[in-house]
């Protein structure tokens, strides 16, 4: 069945953070998400211009309307406003024995404003935290709850101690506030744990709280253990930080679509990158081929590295004509095609498919005939610095080109040189119009 997410939460009107982030967040997850809004609030990604409090009793109302119909796998709690709202979610918690509990304490908004009254955090550390399952607080929160300031790891964990000795079973501190490579510390009352991963250079985190604490409720809900669930959930958030959405003037959301959204697209890509293998087939091209074979590589949506990738294992073979294949396409197969690729996206990120062609003065002649733009590079003025790094002499290259275009060639090409192979290069937006353009050389 389905597992069953109650939020019970602030609206942010501008839907990055709140009910409205709990909720995307549960529904990608593959988790049915319900709420009961405890605050309207007025903001943007700008800051907050506004909050109507939710009367207590009608939270009451909500939840009760939910956990004694629908029922509840797991419930997260979001800004809960004041005392009165946290000690309705402390009723229905013990009514209901719900054990499933996260904790996000959200107290300070981004841009400064209190989301939580004075009187609300004593009533959250006494009451509502020997209730959680998990409690997840930034470092702002994690000092306001500890009364200590948390400077560095020894820190973190000191108030993960705490926050444990204060009722909560497993405690996640997120070190964003912190300088360097971002490390959040999960403790669960015998061993603590470290969560590290680069940092993402982007202001846009709007929600970021939000979203990983849901995404922990969901998989807590779908019987992950708790570290499992923390774990699935910090990787999901990553990703909607790395592909965050650089909306309105301020701190921009995060991207809860972004991981769903390159799942679907790693299917696509293989799928796309099998239809072109059957047209290249069919038209026999082979003899376009170089001595060192060639390959079609196809990138997801935002790749960041080779890994994000598909291409061919083995490369694609020739036979005089014929194409074969030596294996069905993969992500991660290909380094030198992913090179091209990536280098293209950084100055087009539509521009995710390339294919490598022997040279000739004649197939240069039929692409212009055709209408395609032809660049091209001369590797003799390659720097020797890159000549030594294994692999950076088509990145090289392929830069050097772009810098100096007012947009991606259909083909760059070179001449080579001592113990390089010269090379046509075909570049397009998807495999599919990278066969067209080859058909057009053949």
């Amino acid at each position: 069945m389905m597992p069953r997410i109650l939020t019970v939460a602030g609206s942010d009107s501008g839907g990055g953070a709140g009910i409205q982030a709990d909720l995307k967040t549960i529904a990608l997850l593959g988790g049915f998400g319900m709420s009961a809004v405890t605050a309207l609030t007025a903001q943007n990604t700008l800051g907050v211009v506004g909050i109507h409090e939710v009367p207590a009793d009608f939270v009451a109302q909500q939840m009760e309307a939910v956990i004694s119909d629908i029922g509840v796998d797991a419930l997260k709690t979001g800004m809960l406003a004041n005392a009165g709202i946290v000690r309705v979610v402390c009723q229905k918690v013990r009514k209901y024995h719900l054990s499933n509990v996260v904790v996000d304490p959200v107290m300070v908004a981004k841009s400064g404003a209190r989301l939580l009254s004075p009187e609300a955090e004593d009533v959250l550390k006494k009451e509502l935290l020997p209730l959680a399952q998990v409690i997840t607080p930034n470092l702002p929160e994690s000092e306001a709850l500890t009364q200590r300031k948390i400077k560095a790891l020894p820190g973190m964990r000191e108030a993960a101690l705490r926050l444990h000795k204060m009722g909560a079973k497993n405690v996640l501190i997120k070190g964003g506030h912190l300088p360097g490579e971002a490390i959040d510390i999960f403790f669960d009352g015998r061993k603590f744990y470290e969560f590290k991963r680069e940092r993402i250079p982007t202001p846009h985190t709007h929600g970021t709280g939000c979203t990983i604490s849901a995404a922990i409720a969901v998989h807590l809900a779908k019987g992950s253990s708790v570290l499992e669930a923390v774990e699935k959930a910090k990787t999901f958030v990553t990703s909607a930080i790395q592909f965050s959405l650089p909306f309105g003037r301020g701190h921009g959301p995060v991207n809860p679509y972004a991981p769903a959204a390159r799942e679907i697209e790693r299917y696509r890509t293989i799928q796309s990158l099998k239809e072109a293998f059957q047209k290249l087939q069919e038209k026999k091209v082979g003899h376009l081929f170089p001595e060192v074979q060639s390959n079609l590589g196809y990138a997801l949506p935002y790749a960041k590295g080779p890994e994000d990738i598909a291409a061919f294992p083995g490369r694609l073979v020739r036979v005089g004509k014929e194409v074969l294949k030596v294996a069905d396409p993969d992500f991660g197969a290909s380094q030198h095609i992913a090179r091209i690729i990536l280098t293209a996206m950084a100055f087009d990120p539509e521009m995710r498919s390339a294919m490598n062609l022997r040279f000739s003065e004649n197939i240069l002649l039929r692409a212009r005939g055709a209408g395609l733009t032809v660049s091209h590079f001369n590797r003799k003025a390659e720097p020797s610095r890159v000549k030594r790094l294994e692999g950076s002499s088509l990145s090289w290259g392929v830069n050097r080109v772009l810098q100096k275009a007012k947009k991606i060639p259909d083909i760059i090409f070179d001449r080579g040189d001592v113990g390089k192979e010269p090379m046509i290069r075909v570049l397009g937006r998807d495999p599919a119009e990278i066969v067209a353009k080859v058909l057009l050389l053949s």
